[in-house]
């Protein structure tokens, strides 16, 4: 068993390999932090995994806090609590800690902790973001936790409204992280149901990126690797987590899923936010049920760029194929073949299709995602009746 070590300077200076979290002191010294607060989720904040990045940036002689008031679907709430710990301590940078959620709002405190204009006036709409006062947002050392947003290599974070309960992007260029530091021996302790949750999450990103109309090559050309990456060891993550040459490999597409949905997204995730928002389901198993669905809903946009996809991952039968190796792959991780598997139901449908429309990743979808479209994929998926969405 090989498992990989390098080090890439794309999009941002990614310290990857087994044990590198012993170099957390020093990334953060190398992106001008003297002062980290540590962001994470309350969950993972009670682990030994999270004490053991403490101790080392106090090793270090780095003084450092925690702030862990963060829900697994981080609300504006969550960001402004953050702000005020970040703006108390005279913190001067981030260790965003965990999986998205603790990456994502460890981004927006960074972002926002400079600012005086309130969080929604920096939507990822138009160009809102040259809005902000690029000089005062905080460096960023992100250490992913999870194998599935590759949120540590985005310029955004995902956070709630909860007055509307809507999903809304927060943008800007300088929220990319300084340095990144993504060790595998980091996920060995993630149960199997987080682990083909995450890994979903980081397939729909890739195969979204690839599906979108737009123009971008390299992003296409990252996204087919990483499928790869994904078909070829998330069962082996799943059914043995102390797979750490898999559990490298899962890391890496996720990273590489996040640098490939700069060429866009679609249905799968215009779906998944508002049923999170909604429900409070698991983001990447979210995704992982709409998958079929959304790829049948869109086979005459899509049909011959995954039967060249296919070819590409020693897939045979086409699209078929492919729709095949799909549901095989959900049936192997545990991922449920219907929204009631999420304890999701037909009460919100309505509410439901119309967020799916407005939501900002709908733009990168192959057909163009109505009301009516996004309530058929909303209804078959919750009859896990696949061909319906044609």
């Amino acid at each position: 068993m090989t498992v990989p070590t390098a080090n890439w300077s794309y999009p941002t200076a990614i310290r990857f390999g087994a044990g590198r979290i012993k170099e957390l002191a020093e990334a953060c010294r190398a992106s001008g932090i003297e002062r980290p607060l540590l962001v994470t989720d309350s969950g993972l904040a009670k682990l030994a995994i999270t004490g053991r990045a403490m101790s080392l940036l106090e090793e270090g002689g780095l003084p450092a806090a925690i702030f862990a008031d963060v829900q697994p679907n981080p609300v504006d709430a969550n960001v402004e609590a953050g702000i005020a710990v970040f703006r108390a301590g005279k913190h001067d940078g981030i260790v965003a800690f965990g999986g998205g959620s603790g990456l994502d709002t460890g981004k927006v405190v960074a972002f926002m902790a400079g600012q005086t204009r309130p969080l929604w006036d920096f939507e990822d709409v138009g160009d809102w973001w040259t809005r902000a006062d690029a000089d005062k947002i905080a460096p960023v050392v992100a250490v992913p936790t999870t194998a599935g947003t590759g949120s540590e290599v985005g310029r955004a974070g995902v956070i709630t409204q909860e007055a509307t309960q809507t999903k809304k992007v927060i943008f800007h260029p300088k929220m990319m992280p300084k340095v990144v530091i993504c060790d595998p021996e980091l996920t060995v302790g993630m149960p199997p149901y987080i682990t083909a949750g995450t890994g979903m999450d980081a397939l729909a990103h890739c195969l979204e990126a690839y599906c979108a109309p737009s123009y971008h090559p390299m992003a296409e050309g990252i996204a087919v690797e990483g499928m790869r990456l994904v078909f070829e060891n998330l069962p082996k993550a799943v059914s043995n987590g102390n797979d750490l040459e898999a559990r490298a490999h899962m890391m890496s597409a996720a990273a590489m899923g996040a640098a490939s949905f700069q060429k866009g997204l679609g249905a799968i995730h215009a779906l998944s936010h508002p049923v999170g928002a909604l429900y409070h389901t698991h983001h990447g198993m979210t995704n992982g049920v709409f998958m079929p669905y959304v790829l049948v809903f869109n086979r005459l946009a899509i049909g011959p760029k995954i039967e060249r996809l296919a070819g590409f991952l020693g897939i045979g039968g086409g699209f078929d194929g492919f729709l095949k190796a799909v549901l095989d792959l959900r049936k192997q991780t545990g991922v449920s073949h219907d929204l009631g598997g999420l304890k999701v139901d037909g009460s919100k449908a309505e509410t439901i299709a119309e967020m799916a429309v407005v939501d900002p990743t709908a733009g990168g979808n192959s057909i163009t995602v109505t009301k009516e479209g996004a309530r058929k994929l909303f209804d078959a998926a919750l009859k896990g009746d696949v061909a319906a969405a044609a």
